[in-house]
């Protein structure tokens, strides 16, 4: 059986990435306060064991990293570090950019979550702007600590405690991981780069 292989959307993927910023410019658009917390949380978020950058080597793919985000946003301040530290370890052909949700009324969109505007996502996307996969806005462990404040259910561990923060990375690397592998086997890629 042969497949067509094709992402309608890609164009407007293409054209969200373009209007996206890199991690610097994207905090130097924030108030005085909203730098300092992202540069606070840049500065809590563990460094990758050996391991983990092991899991992120090697696949020899593009993959470009979207992350919806807001300045004044303390779930996207305590991500971003985590993800531009897995793009580093997986290489050179793993970019990383932040798009305000201001943006665009159609990316907002297409991002929500239970029909309400939520950051951060992250959406991972080929070299040709093909949609790989998305996830947000925020992961289990951070879902688990909501829980136990909100309805009482479990133990809250905080977000921010050197634990909680090492069960997020883990989280986000199996993510990561997960994309880098599907667009690493993507039959449309396998075939141009003839491997």
């Amino acid at each position: 059986m042969s497949y067509v292989y094709e992402d309608s959307k890609s164009d407007f993927w293409k054209d969200k990435w373009v209007k996206a910023q890199t991690y610097d410019d994207f905090i130097e658009s924030g108030t005085a306060s909203e730098k300092e917390q992202w540069l606070d949380r840049k500065n809590r978020v563990p460094d990758l064991t050996e391991k983990q950058i092991e899991r992120l080597k090697g696949y020899n793919r593009e993959l470009n990293v979207l992350v919806y985000a807001g300045s004044y946003c303390g779930d996207c301040s305590r991500i971003a570090p985590m993800i531009l530290k897995m793009a580093e370890a997986a290489g050179e052909k793993v970019t990383v950019k932040f798009i305000d949700r201001e943006v665009s009324t159609e990316l907002r969109d297409e991002l929500k979550i239970l029909g309400a505007i939520r950051v951060p996502v992250v959406v991972f996307l080929t070299e040709d702007f093909w949609h790989v996969g998305r996830f947000g806005e925020r992961l289990l462990s951070v879902y688990r600590s909501k829980a136990a404040r909100e309805i009482g259910r479990g133990k809250d561990h905080g977000v921010l405690s050197p634990k909680a923060l090492e069960r997020e990375i883990s989280e986000w690397l199996d993510v990561f991981e997960r994309m880098l592998i599907m667009v690493r086997l993507a039959p449309p890629l396998r075939k141009r780069y003839n491997d």
